[in-house]
């Protein structure tokens, strides 16, 4: 039971990485500000803290990204560079493991 709820949890990170960006179906990106620049260094201290919807809003406010990608374990990202994105990798059991820019 518990292995399905937290398949049920990670649910919507897995298809974050799915949904379409712009113009068409899907929601738009998160948008902090017009020339937002992503800074990692002030939150690398909620390393180990459980990956929610709550604390991505927060990592996005802390950081100045303008768009959030969560980074499930054993999935294909993309390598582009992109200054204004935050990048959240998380482990099987939800832990934060590497928050960096790009």
């Amino acid at each position: 039971m518990k292995r399905a709820a937290m398949i049920l949890t990670l649910a919507p990170f897995a298809l974050a990485g799915c949904t379409a960006t712009g113009g068409g179906a899907g929601p738009e990106p998160v948008r902090m500000g017009a020339d937002a620049t992503c800074n990692a260094d002030p939150v690398q201290d909620r390393l180990g803290q459980t990956a929610t919807a709550e604390l991505g809003v927060q990592l996005l406010t802390a950081t100045g990204a303008r768009t959030l990608r969560w980074a499930p374990p054993r999935s294909a990202m993309t390598m582009d560079f992109r200054p204004d994105r935050l990048t959240v990798s998380y482990d099987d059991t939800m832990a934060i493991d590497r928050i960096s820019c790009g």
